[in-house]
């Protein structure tokens, strides 16, 4: 019987299976998508060091049914020699890993075709059989990482039956997929000699055909990325379960070996007592390590004697990991090498993606005229002279710029601003729903304001990113329109994701309810740009078209040139009146950060103690990284948000900074982050820019040079950074074309007004099946703000914080009527909520962390927003 697959869900829009639907028509996976609960294991892995870890411990999960048979009769598989093996078909298990889909990507390309992902709780045993054996659609499995231990029933899932009931098929496990084939038959899981995490080891092996024409030993080349606390314990190991793979050390390496790379000794100096604060810490929750005669090396491959089962510690799939894609490859050649081999060879049908089916929905017709001024924006005054002529009367009520105030080194190059005026546009104000103190799942509440004031509210059922999905796919317009416009965005929704509405992003944590509007925007339909790199000037306006065959004559045309008409008059009128020194830049900062009236959410003693649980969680291998975070409040003693905002953006200028003001929520947002979290351009191409590592300017040139330098060769630093590049990576890969994921550019320094930071970017194609919200979906919140794995890291999270994020952590940017997006990650950034201000900061927390410097590199910061709260205060007192 064939097995169509069919997509029928993209909650997570990438390629996976919710239902699973024989030619029957009964659907084998109920509609019930499940995803694993709460946060409710206990603190520590009970099962850790077991002495009884035998297969037979499983005799429950299989249902009572023999451990050979599993009450199944398996389907014998028809030799057919003609077979095609350049495709071949893979089920890949997702132990809720947040790079299960690097894997995904990576297999697309070696198998020809792409994999088919089920999560490890999405399927029975009697379903997982029936795909394999009945119907025999997959060639090969791979189990995937993932957070927690193969000893905890919900980390591992159907896992440990596939590995128990599927002896004649090929599988790989990867790290937690490692270690689920020692256990099951019989090995026991301890904790590693030291976490490991985004960090890379040489490894040595016995050259069997996992590791076929890969090198082995030390100085040979084959350097991989490990993400893990726990390992198997190989003298547990039996005899039908063979080590392939070691570490060569100990010790792990970080990304970039300093002194291959020449640094000075000064550097060195301060890295090696960073280095040495680690090595304590370390010391510190390693107390319960197994203690063993060899604690050189830490296991790192195994094979079964007598099933073609295989598993690997590290990550092959991680974009630092040399040679991974080589171990793909001798697994498809394993995989294709036993079938070949086998008297029962079956005929291999290749499943059918879907697509992403979408509603239908009520076209709206859009009509874009622009006009572009060229050399005028730097005589009008630059952006700043140019927002608070057009915009800034009646303290920007009901404004927005998205403000690129740091175009040096081609970070940024346009700026984008509006207000209310034209007759398309409208405010949507989005609240989730909360019961009792807890999310219900995507629903919530939508107010929309338009042009003429008149309101509307509605209560959503699926959310408000299937919301914005709808709106932007309803839209019509002739690409000849904006056709020589330099940038991206001609019209459209501007705004901002608050971090909570990743409730609609398949977390079910969301412990805390933001006191902001979970999503705020509006739809600007007259707008000005401007292009920093070529001093060019547009004004932008779109108008509706009612009739499209009678366009050409409509009354909407003489609107929009109305406006734009009006527009140009005031330009010309400022470039007469405007000297062009009036945009000049500030001195930045110096003085000692001034917390005068903020009040921290958490005391220096609460943040370290947090930082504490968080080493523990990743100890015992329930995270690799952890973002934690805190905010700051005061009450505000000025009531002039444009002229803070300004004042901001002066001290401390970036490339993805952002003024908003919704004016009837009593909101005003002041951002000057330096991070994008997802672009998405007119070729189709998507970017993410993720920052981990960051560290301040020093006061001389050479304090500031060496403080560079000293971040770019950081060991953990480079550690949280790779974390992330691999997260965003399986984010991307989830909604782009197989194999079109690479990272141009890996962990390098960007130098901003008060801090340096080390930024990675990510890039890929984006599959043209799935919609600009679809990508949103896939990646939001930012990795850099949560951690890996995600979404147990948010739950882990959810649990230690004492607050919401709410605009902290989300996204401020556009979603344009053509479907192209850019977004930012919300830091830096100051919120203004009934009059009091809010600061959100944190960090990374990794196994090489160290609680005080955790802190400290939190207050840093938020140093820039503080002190312009502070100072701006001080000066209105000072001037009144």
């Amino acid at each position: 019987m064939d097995v169509g697959l069919v997509l029928l869900s993209l909650e997570t829009m990438c390629p996976r299976v919710k239902y699973l639907i024989p030619k029957s028509g009964k659907p084998l996976l109920s509609s019930s998508f499940v995803r694993f609960g709460g946060f409710s294991k206990q603190k520590h892995i009970q099962a850790l060091n077991q002495d009884d870890v035998s297969s037979g411990v499983y005799q429950s999960l299989v249902n009572g049914h023999e451990q050979e048979g599993l009450g199944v009769r398996k389907k014998a598989r028809k030799v057919d020699i003609s077979t095609d093996f350049r495709c071949v078909k893979t089920l890949l298990i997702d132990n809720y890993d947040s790079y299960t889909y690097n894997i995904y990507q990576e297999l697309s390309v070696i198998n020809g075709v792409p994999p088919v992902v089920v999560r490890n709780d999405e399927l029975t045993w009697e379903q997982i059989q029936y795909l394999l054996y009945e119907d025999q659609a997959f060639d090969n499995i791979v189990i995937s990482p993932g957070p927690g231990s193969p000893t905890c029933p919900a980390d591992i899932g159907i896992c440990l039956q596939v590995l128990l009931g599927c002896k004649d098929i090929p599988i790989l496990g990867v790290c937690l997929g490692h270690q689920a084939l020692g256990y099951v038959h019989g090995a026991k899981i301890v904790h590693a000699p030291k976490p490991v995490h985004g960090r890379l080891s040489e490894v040595e092996h016995t050259g069997c055909d996992l590791f076929l024409d890969i090198p082995s030993g030390t100085n040979s080349g084959f350097n991989v990325v490990r993400y893990h606390s726990l390992a198997i314990d190989e003298d547990s190991l039996p005899d039908e379960v063979i080590p392939i793979a070691w570490s060569c050390t100990a010790d792990a390496l970080s990304s970039i070996e300093n002194k291959k790379y020449g640094i000075a000794d000064e550097v060195l100096g301060h890295q090696y007592e960073k280095n040495k604060a680690h090595a304590d810490v370390e010391q510190r929750y390693s107390s319960n390590i197994l203690e063993r005669a060899d604690s050189t090396k830490v296991i790192m491959g195994i094979m079964h004697a007598t099933q073609p089962h295989y598993g690997v510690q590290f990550h092959p799939e991680s974009v630092a990991t040399n040679y991974g894609r080589k171990i793909f490859q001798n697994f498809k050649k394993i995989t294709v090498d036993y079938w070949l081999r086998s008297p029962h060879l079956c005929k291999r049908m290749l499943q059918s993606a879907g697509t992403a089916s979408h509603e239908i929905v009520h076209p709206t017709f859009l009509k874009l005229k622009w006009k572009k001024y060229d050399c005028l924006a730097d005589q009008v005054g630059g952006a700043k002279d140019v927002f608070c002529k057009l915009f800034g009367e009646q303290k920007a009520e009901n404004t927005f710029w998205l403000d690129n105030s740091s175009t040096e080194k081609g970070r940024a190059r346009f700026s984008y601003m509006g207000g209310k005026g034209g007759s398309l546009w409208k405010q949507i104000t989005f609240k989730l729903s909360y019961q009792r103190d807890s999310p219900t799942g995507e629903q919530g509440h939508l107010t929309i304001e338009d042009a003429q004031g008149h309101e509307t509210k509605t209560y959503l059922e699926d959310g408000f990113l299937n919301f914005m999905d709808k709106e932007l796919r309803s839209f019509r317009y002739d690409e000849e329109d904006f056709k020589g416009l330099p940038f991206d965005f001609y019209g459209g929704y501007v705004g901002y994701i608050g971090y909570e509405l990743k409730a609609e992003c398949c977390t079910v944590s969301n412990r805390h309810q933001s006191r902001t509007p979970d999503a705020c925007f509006f739809f600007a339909d007259n707008l000005v740009a401007i292009d920093h790199l070529y001093d060019v000037l547009y004004v932008l306006s779109i108008h509706e078209i009612h009739h499209p065959q009678t366009a050409s004559c409509s009354q909407e045309r003489s609107t929009a040139r109305s406006w734009i008409d009006d527009i140009e008059q005031k330009l010309l009128s400022l470039r007469d009146s405007t000297s062009k020194t009036s945009d000049e830049k500030m001195p930045r900062l110096t003085s000692a950060a001034c917390e005068v009236g903020f009040h921290i959410e958490k005391s220096k003693d609460q943040y370290m103690g947090d930082v504490e649980k968080c080493l523990e969680f990743i100890k015992d291998g329930e995270s690799y990284e952890l973002c934690l975070t805190t905010q700051m409040r005061k009450r505000l003693a000025v009531t002039d948000y444009l002229g803070l905002y300004l004042k901001l953006r002066e001290v401390n200028p970036a490339p993805y900074a952002a003024w908003l003001n919704f004016s009837k929520e009593d909101l005003c947002i002041c951002s000057s982050s330096p991070e994008r979290f997802l672009q998405l351009d007119g070729t189709g191409k998507l970017e993410a820019k993720p920052i981990k590592g960051t560290i301040a300017r020093g006061s001389t040139h050479e304090e500031d040079d060496r403080l560079k330098r000293l971040l770019q060769y950081s060991e953990k630093d480079q550690a949280e950074n790779l974390m992330i590049v691999d997260l965003l990576r399986n984010d991307l890969g989830r909604v782009c074309e197989p194999g079109s994921v690479h990272v141009p550019r890996l962990m390098e320094v960007e130098s901003y007004a008060t801090v340096h930071t080390l930024v990675s970017t990510i890039q890929g194609k984006k599959r043209s099946d799935l919609s600009a919200v679809d990508c949103i979906k896939a990646a939001f919140p930012g990795g850099s703000m949560t951690g890996a794995p995600k979404l147990r890291s948010m739950e882990l999270l959810d649990s230690l914080e004492s607050s919401s994020r709410g605009i902290y952590s989300g996204s401020i940017g556009f979603f344009s009527y053509n479907q192209t997006f850019d977004l930012n990650i919300v830091i830096r950034t100051i919120v203004i909520h009934e009059g009091e201000a809010s600061i959100g900061a944190g960090g990374a927390v990794i196994a090489l962390s160290i609680p005080e410097q955790e802190y400290e590199e939190m207050i840093l910061k938020t140093k820039a927003p503080v002190r312009t709260i502070n100072e701006y205060e001080k000066e209105s007192m000072t001037s009144t």
